[in-house]
């Protein structure tokens, strides 16, 4: 059975890996929050954040829809396509980067449900 965690908790969290990626990639927290399509550097940058918040936090992809203002199914083809081009080592490399900075930088919170 899944973990009830306070919506505020998710959001938090979400918000948390929004400001990390934000600054990691140069693009703009608004931009990543926007609601609609976007660029396919900031989508791209947005994927990365959802995967890496359904990853390493362990949210469902339910509650990082929610924190991102997405449909889970949403954050399900975001998983899909950023594990597809993880086969680019390239690609693997700053996914890799991403997760170990977001793992470092929120240590501790997936305990703190």
């Amino acid at each position: 059975m899944a973990v009830a965690r306070p919506p505020e908790r998710v959001v938090f969290v979400c918000d948390c890996m929004i400001d990390i990626c934000s600054a990691l990639f140069n693009v703009s927290g608004r931009e990543l929050r926007a609601s609609g399509r976007a660029t396919t550097s900031v989508s791209r940058v947005r994927q990365i954040a959802m995967y890496v918040t359904h990853v390493i936090m362990g949210l469902s992809m339910s509650e990082v829809g929610r924190g991102f203002g997405r449909d889970r199914t949403t954050v399900l083809h975001a998983c899909h396509l950023v594990e597809d081009m993880r086969d680019d080592a390239d690609f693997d490399a700053i996914v890799a980067m991403t997760e170990r900075v977001a793992g470092a930088a929120l240590r501790g919170l997936e305990c703190r449900w």
